[in-house]
């Protein structure tokens, strides 16, 4: 059996092959299957925030170089990405040094994306947690 393949594909179906082979006894071969589902699970879980990571810089980026276009929607994303990543490191805590592992990574990632959106060139050469994960960012009429 080829794990790797079945818990890159499947979860479930790695879950039951476990089951399967340790009800078998099969025991090196269910050792291999976890191994491998948490392996797929935690690159899975580290996707998520990668992803969220790059969206929330990503509306920071254009908050800052789109002043005139600020809109409640860019709020509610900002807002939501803070709370999905939350959600994320309160269910996979051990992902939380990832966050300044792939920091940079999501950085430039991000100011892309937002180039690519926008069609301008960023000003912003970095964020900090503050502007990423504190801030209060509120529309010029909400002062």
């Amino acid at each position: 059996m080829n794990w790797k393949t079945l818990a890159s594909h499947s979860h479930y179906q790695t879950a039951v092959a476990i089951q399967r082979a340790l009800q078998q006894r099969d025991w090196a071969a269910s050792e291999i299957g976890i191994e491998e589902l948490i392996a797929t699970l935690s690159k899975s879980e580290e996707r998520a925030l990668r992803s969220q990571l790059i969206r929330l810089m990503m509306h920071i980026v254009k908050w800052n170089i789109q002043p005139e276009r600020r809109s409640r929607s860019w709020l509610l994303t900002i807002s939501n990405a803070r709370l999905e990543i939350a959600e994320i490191l309160e269910y996979e805590p051990h992902l939380q040094p990832k966050i300044a592992q792939l920091w940079d990574k999501c950085f430039h990632a991000a100011v892309e994306l937002a180039e690519t959106e926008t069609g301008m060139n960023s000003t912003v050469t970095s964020l900090n947690n503050y502007e990423v994960f504190e801030q209060k960012y509120r529309l010029e009429s909400e002062s």
